[in-house]
């Protein structure tokens, strides 16, 4: 029968990965390097509504906003709690823009951090790439934009690594993080034993 002693030196050893895995990630989770242009909200870029226009909102309306971009005017309708995109002078849907309005409207966006974004140089249906590798995707119907770089991807696994999601498998790292916070806590309670019974 293996000893208190021979059973904590065989834990400690199967939890030195994870334990490298979450003081080195832990640490860049306290220090963020990265962090503000990695998840930076990237916004489509508005203009003041020099123009006078009246809207008549229709009775199923719960949310209205009109806005302006480098595009021209744009109707937000929220009904039933899907929006909807919509040409505010027919109050008919804006059909979705091409691939020079797209790439328009996210270089008028990323222009005010040029150096983290660069110049657009692909545009693949609502996504475009720019020079310094970023990816950008416009949700149309909300008029959004999101951002994610190869820093965005690397702080993702590390998280991943932090959090034991070492599989591609959600059930199977659910069962490998239980798995390790047990041991982490019989490494403890036979670190406390032998500590008690060397005092005896």
């Amino acid at each position: 029968m293996l000893s208190s002693r021979k059973i904590h030196k065989v834990v400690g050893l199967i939890l030195v990965l994870p334990m490298l895995g979450w003081t080195l990630t832990g640490l860049i989770f306290f220090i963020k390097p990265g962090y503000q242009g990695a998840y930076e909200q990237l916004a489509v870029k508005t203009y003041p509504l020099n123009a006078q226009l009246t809207v008549h909102p229709e009775q199923q309306w719960e949310e209205a906003r009109l806005v302006k971009t480098i595009l021209g005017l744009h109707l937000l309708v929220k009904v039933d709690g899907k929006v909807s995109h919509l040409d505010p002078i027919s109050l008919t849907d804006k059909g979705a823009p091409n691939s020079t309005q797209i790439k328009m409207l996210i270089e008028d966006a990323i222009s005010v951090n040029k150096d983290r974004y660069g110049e657009v140089i692909t545009i693949d249906k609502h996504q475009a790439t720019t020079n310094t590798g970023v990816e950008i995707k416009l949700n149309w119907l909300n008029l959004r934009l999101s951002q994610k770089g190869s820093d965005t991807a690397l702080i993702n696994l590390m998280y991943k690594i932090h959090y034991l999601q070492w599989t591609p498998y959600k059930g199977f790292n659910q069962v490998l993080g239980v798995f390790g916070l047990l041991l982490l806590i019989s490494l403890t309670a036979l670190g406390i034993r032998l500590y008690v019974k060397n005092k005896a």
